[in-house]
C-alpha cells in the first residue's frame, strides 16, 4: 500500500458542495446532490462505489465534459486554487491535457483508429508545450519507453488495432502523462485487463506518479486495487460521500454499513466456498428520483432505525482522526462478522462427467500459416465438480469452451461425455439429449437476451425446445420456479432486457441455462462485468444452484481470488497448452508452475495489515500463437528459466501428486520445495 505522507499544502483539487443536474425538456435528474472532497499534492485518492453512484460523473465534471444537458447547479471545483465552475471553454482547454489529464476505462474510446500512435501522442506536446513536430515525436518515443512498451520507435508507426489491450492502455497513460500534468484522473483504468497486465499497469502508474509528482484521482470498484494504490479514499453512494479516510483506517475499521458490505463482497485467497459465503448487499442503488429521506443507504441497511436514519440533513462526522462517516448509528454498530458457509457435503467426484484427451484446435490463416488456439489439452471434470480454466487473454480458454458447447469443433483429440465423443460434433449435429446436457452462461448477458423480447422469452424457449414441461400453464409454472431459483420477482418475466440491471440480466441468463436441467454448465467470465456486490450475489447464487442440482461446471475466469473461492480444481493455460492442473488447494499452495506463480502474485489484497508478499513481474509480451516457441511456451517470459533447454525442448509433465501436474523443466523436488507466493515474504 502507498505510504506517501500527507502534505500540508493547498490541495491540488478541492471540491465543495458540488451539485450536478442533467436537465431535459420533461424532467431534471440530480446525479450528484452534494459532494465534497479534496486531493492533496502528490496524493493518490481513491473514489469507490457501485455503478451508478456518481464516480464517473464527478470525473467528467472536473474535466468539463458534462455535455449539453449536464449542469453544475451549485458548488465549487477548484484546481490549484483556480475555480473551474464557470470557466470559459478557452480556459478549460488550456488546463485539460496540460494540467489535468484523464485515463479512460476503454482505451479505444481515447484512441483514433485511423491515426498512428505517434501522430496521436505528438498532438499533446504540439498543442500544449509548443514543441516542433520533431521534438514532439522524440518526446512521444521517450514516453513510450517510460511506459515500458517494446520497440517504441516501431510502436509510433502502428495503429491502435495492432496493439493488445494492455498496450493500448499504456499508450493512453503515455498520452495523459506527456504534458506532465499536476492531476491524473483514472476511471477504472484496468477493467477488462488480465491480472498480470493489470499488475504491470498499476506498478507503472505508481512509478510514474513518483517520477512526475503527479496527484491521482483513482476511480474503481476493485477494493484490492484501491487498498494497495491509494493513500486516502472516499466511499460514494447515490451521489454523496458516505465515508472517507486514510486507506488503512477505512479498511481496518470501516464504520459505514455500506463500506462493510463492499468489503464483505470480496473473495479471500485464504478461504473458499466451504469456509465462507460471499455476503452480497441486498437491493440496489436508488434512482435519483427515488432517493429516500435521510440516509440514502437506508432501504438496503440491516441496521436501519425508523425515526433516526430517515431524518433529513444527515452529515459527515468525525469517527476518528482523518476518518469521516455519514451514518446516524455508526457508534452503536458492532464490528462486522464474517459470514461462514454452511458445512458443504462431500462432493468429490464419484464418476467422470466430461473427459478431454489431447484436444487441439488449429485455425488456418493465410498461405501455409496456422494459429494453434489449443494444443493437446487433457483434463477431466467429475460429476458435481467445478473446474476453473484460468490464464491470460489468448491462452485458449474460450476456444475450449466453444468446442465443448458445440459452437466450434476440435481439429483433433477426444471429448468424452455420456459415452460419446463430441470433440468434432458441432451443436447442429448433436442429438437433442446431448444439447440439453451442456448449457453455457456467457460473459455478457446481452448476448443471450433478445432486446425485442421479454426477459423470460429465452427461458420459455429453452423449456419448450427440450420438452421439459408441456402445455402453457406448466411452462409458465416452470418459468416462475426458475425465476424464484435465481431470486427474481415473477414481475421481471415480462420486462424487456433494457429495463433490467446487469445483475438481473445475468440472473436471467443463469435461469435460461438451468432451464434445460443440464448436467454440465460452461460459465465464461460470468461475473467479470458486474459490480463487486452484484458479483458476490451472482456467484453465491450460482454455487447454491450448482450444489443443489449437482451439475458439473467449467468456470472460466481471470479473477484468481474468485477462482480460489469457487473452484474444486484449477487448470492453468498459456498459449493453448496446460501449464498446471490440480486441486484448488494444490495450485494455490506450495510448488506451483512459474506462470501460475506470476498469476497468483498479481492478486491484490484489500487487507492493509497483511504482510508483504512476493511480487513477480513478467517482462515482455506473450509470443504470437502463429510462431510459438519450440520448447516451453512460457520460456520467453519465465523468471525461473533453467537454460537453453527451455527454449528448445518441450517440458515434461511432473506429477506432484495423484491430482497435481506441472509441465516444467524444473525438477519436481525443486518445484515442491518452493513456498507459495501467497505466503508472506520470508515465511514458508
Amino acid at each position: 500500500m502507498s505510504v506517501t505522507p500527507m502534505i500540508d499544502r493547498a490541495p491540488v483539487l478541492d471540491i465543495k458542495n458540488l451539485r450536478i443536474e442533467f436537465r431535459g425538456k420533461a424532467e431534471t435528474v440530480v446525479a450528484i446532490p452534494d459532494l465534497s472532497f479534496s486531493v492533496k499534492a502528490g496524493e493518490s485518492y481513491g473514489l469507490v462505489g457501485e455503478s451508478g453512484c456518481g464516480k464517473s460523473t464527478t470525473a467528467m465534471a472536473i474535466m468539463g465534459y458534462l455535455g449539453n444537458t449536464g449542469v453544475i447547479a451549485n458548488g465549487s471545483i477548484r484546481f490549484n486554487g483556480k475555480e473551474l465552475v464557470g470557466a470559459s471553454a478557452k480556459e478549460l482547454r488550456s488546463i485539460r491535457g496540460r494540467q489535468i489529464a484523464m485515463v479512460y476505462q476503454d482505451p479505444m474510446s481515447a484512441l483514433n483508429p485511423v491515426k498512428t500512435i505517434g501522430a496521436q501522442l505528438a498532438e499533446v506536446p504540439l498543442l500544449h508545450l509548443g514543441a516542433t513536430k520533431q521534438e514532439a515525436m522524440a518526446m512521444a518515443e521517450a514516453m513510450l519507453g517510460d511506459v515500458r512498451l517494446p520497440d517504441p520507435g516501431d510502436m509510433l508507426k502502428r495503429y491502435p488495432h495492432q496493439l493488445s489491450g494492455g498496450q493500448q492502455q499504456r499508450v493512453v497513460i503515455a498520452m495523459a502523462l506527456l504534458a506532465k500534468p499536476s492531476l491524473l484522473l483514472l476511471d477504472e483504468p484496468t477493467t477488462g485487463l488480465d491480472v498480470t497486465v493489470e499488475a504491470a499497469v498499476i506498478d507503472l502508474i505508481a512509478e510514474l506518479r513518483q517520477r512526475y509528482s503527479t496527484s491521482l484521482l483513482f476511480i474503481s470498484h476493485n477494493l484490492g486495487l484501491i487498498a494497495e494504490s491509494c493513500d486516502r479514499l472516499g466511499i460514494m453512494y447515490s451521489g454523496e460521500m458516505v465515508e472517507e479516510g486514510t486507506t488503512g483506517e477505512v479498511f481496518r475499521r470501516p464504520k459505514h454499513p455500506y463500506t462493510r458490505g463492499l468489503i464483505d463482497c470480496i473473495p479471500d485467497i485464504t478461504g473458499d466456498k466451504r469456509s465462507r459465503t460471499l455476503a452480497a448487499i441486498p437491493g440496489h442503488i436508488p434512482l435519483p428520483s427515488e432517493r429516500p429521506e435521510g440516509c440514502l443507504f437506508a432501504p438496503r441497511c440491516a441496521s436501519f432505525a425508523a425515526g433516526l436514519c430517515d431524518r433529513p440533513g444527515l452529515a459527515l462526522e468525525p469517527a476518528a482522526e482523518d476518518h469521516l462517516v455519514r451514518c446516524a448509528r455508526w457508534q452503536e454498530l458492532s464490528d462486522p462478522v464474517q459470514t461462514l458457509a454452511p458445512a458443504a457435503s462431500d462432493l468429490r467426484p464419484k464418476a467422470t462427467a466430461i473427459s478431454l484427451s489431447d484436444v487441439s484446435k488449429v485455425y488456418p490463416i493465410g498461405y501455409q500459416k496456422t494459429v494453434k488456439a489449443n494444443e493437446s489439452v487433457s483434463f477431466e471434470a467429475g460429476k458435481a465438480e467445478i473446474v476453473a480454466l484460468v490464464g491470460e487473454s489468448g491462452c485458449g480458454k474460450s476456444t475450449l469452451a466453444r468446442i465443448v458447447t458445440g459452437l466450434d469443433r476440435a481439429t483433433s483429440g477426444e471429448i468424452r461425455m455420456a459415452g460419446e465423443n463430441i470433440a468434432e460434433l458441432q451443436a447442429r449435429d448433436r442429438p437433442r439429449p446431448l444439447l440439453q446436457q451442456i448449457q453455457m452462461i456467457f460473459q455478457n448477458p446481452d448476448s443471450t437476451l433478445n432486446p425485442s423480447h421479454s426477459a423470460a422469452f429465452s427461458i420459455r424457449r429453452s423449456i419448450k425446445k427440450f420438452g421439459i414441461r408441456k402445455g402453457k400453464a406448466e411452462i409458465e409454472q416452470r418459468v416462475r420456479e426458475l425465476l424464484e431459483m435465481v431470486r427474481l420477482s415473477p414481475a421481471v418475466a415480462d420486462r424487456k432486457p433494457n429495463q433490467l440491471s446487469g445483475g438481473q440480466k445475468q440472473r436471467i441468463a443463469i435461469a435460461r441455462a438451468f432451464a434445460a436441467d443440464p448436467s454440465l454448465i460452461v460459465a465464461d467470465e460470468p461475473v467479470s462485468a458486474l459490480d463487486v456486490s452484484v458479483q458476490a450475489a451472482v456467484v453465491t447464487l450460482l454455487l447454491d444452484i450448482q450444489h443443489d442440482k449437482h451439475a458439473t461446471m467449467l468456470f472460466i475466469s481471470h479473477d484468481l481470488a474468485l477462482v480460489r473461492h469457487v473452484a474444486d480444481k484449477v487448470v492453468v493455460m498459456y498459449l493453448g497448452k496446460i501449464m498446471e492442473q490440480g486441486r484448488v488447494e494444490e495450485v494455490f499452495g506450495e510448488g506451483a508452475h512459474p506462470y501460475t506463480e506470476a498469476l497468483l502474485s498479481a492478486i491484490r489484497s484489500p487487507h492493509p495489515d497483511e504482510a508483504p508478499r512476493e511480487r513477480i513481474r513478467l517482462t515482455g509480451e506473450t509470443p504470437s500463437p502463429v510462431n510459438v516457441p519450440a520448447g516451453c511456451r512460457f520460456s520467453t517470459r519465465c523468471h525461473r528459466k533453467v537454460g537453453t533447454i527451455c527454449d528448445t525442448v518441450p517440458p515434461p509433465v511432473r506429477r506432484m501428486s495423484e491430482t497435481h501436474e506441472i509441465a516444467c523443466h524444473i525438477e519436481a523436488a525443486e518445484l515442491a520445495a518452493r513456498p507459495s507466493v501467497l505466503a508472506p515474504v520470508g515465511k514458508a
